[in-house]
């Protein structure tokens, strides 16, 4: 489980986050939602230290990661995996070592127990066999895939992920989704999701935090959504309903 408490994050004059608090749960995929600007990438680089918060503090299961040195954070970070926005995949590196080098970087693993693992991520995202392709001959999706695959080659208690469908076509951002949600469900994992897609937050949404300016202005499920009279969260989801059906007609 993790609990923020109270995050303020500011970049000199300019106020980014003020006072959100939420926790997040085992076996959930907690969706943080909100419009370009309204702090929903900031949230998440506070949470797992890329970002110090102004004020506030982050808990890991109990312990207060934002109070903890950076020597003493290294046990925590080895229980997180992390899925960005671009898959960050290493491009001079091949599929297969780009899965290892977390495996390479945090434990004494021998190699074949770190091949064997590789090979398990990638059947867990359906790439078996393609150890040996670089990125620049991945399409998008595939990379997105290797990111996640790397991502859960930790067996990591927390799981971010940061825009996972930015870019996709909708059938492959479903195979993405449903991805997570296996990975979420079958290990138990604490997974925190930052997206504006409403696909996403109507299809896996267990847990919604809705962000404006700055604000947690909502929270509940996807189920709550629809029902909600909150203003702000209303203009979002329909705007961004509009927006599909333009496209689709296009």
């Amino acid at each position: 489980m993790i609990e923020i408490k109270n995050i303020h994050k500011t970049f000199g004059d300019n106020k980014v986050l003020n006072g959100i608090t939420a926790t997040f749960k085992p076996g959930l995929n907690s969706l943080i939602i909100g419009g370009s600007g309204s702090g929903k990438t900031t949230l998440l680089k506070c949470i797992v230290g890329l970002h110090e918060p102004t004020k506030g503090s982050v808990y890991y299961d109990g312990k207060c990661f934002t109070s903890m040195h950076f020597s003493e954070r290294v046990h925590i970070r080895k229980e997180i995996g992390m899925l960005f926005q671009n898959s960050a995949l290493f491009d001079s590196m091949t599929v297969e070592q780009n899965i290892m080098f977390p495996l390479n970087l945090f434990t004494d693993m021998p190699n074949d127990e770190k091949l064997d693992r590789a090979n398990y991520c990638l059947k867990k995202v359906n790439l078996e066999g393609k150890n040996k392709l670089f990125p620049s001959e991945l399409s998008g999706g595939m990379k997105k895939r290797v990111g996640i695959a790397r991502a859960i080659s930790m067996q990591p208690k927390y799981l971010f992920v940061d825009e996972p469908n930015s870019g996709l076509d909708p059938q492959t951002s479903i195979l993405i989704d449903n991805l997570i949600n296996e990975i979420t469900e079958e290990f138990n994992t604490t997974t925190v999701i930052v997206t504006h897609d409403m696909n996403s937050v109507m299809g896996i949404g267990d847990h919604i935090v809705f962000l404006n300016q700055g604000e947690k202005w909502w929270e509940g499920s996807k189920d709550q959504i629809a029902h909600t009279d909150n203003k702000e969260l209303n203009e979002f989801v329909f705007a961004s309903k509009f927006m599909r059906a333009a496209r689709a007609k296009l």
